[in-house]
């Protein structure tokens, strides 16, 4: 009777946790916060090697092929363009400018 009674328990509250644990959802949630984290490098960047460090785990615990492929993909090149000046301007303005 006894052992009965604690089967159903045991059994009531793994039902319970498993029911919990997909209405919240954490490793989906933890996953979208390190992705946050690190599409957004503003905050992220300037919390110290810890949280850096937290994150980038987090992100490959929670999405490895993304991680993989963040790794693999080389560094953007951020030049700025520069502009083009027009040398012969006043001949190139609207109508509207002549005024």
């Amino acid at each position: 009777m006894v052992l009965t009674v604690g089967i159903v328990v045991t059994a009531a509250a793994a039902l319970a946790a498993g029911y919990l644990l997909g209405r919240l959802r954490p490793w989906r949630r933890a996953g979208d916060w390190a992705a946050d984290q690190v599409r957004h490098a503003g905050a992220w960047a300037r919390g110290g090697v810890v949280r850096q460090t937290v994150v980038v785990l987090v992100h490959v615990a929670t999405a490895p092929r993304t991680s993989w492929r963040i790794l693999r993909t080389p560094a953007a090149d951020t030049t700025v363009p520069v502009p083009v000046r027009d040398l012969d301007w006043v001949a190139n303005r609207r109508q509207e400018e002549h005024e």
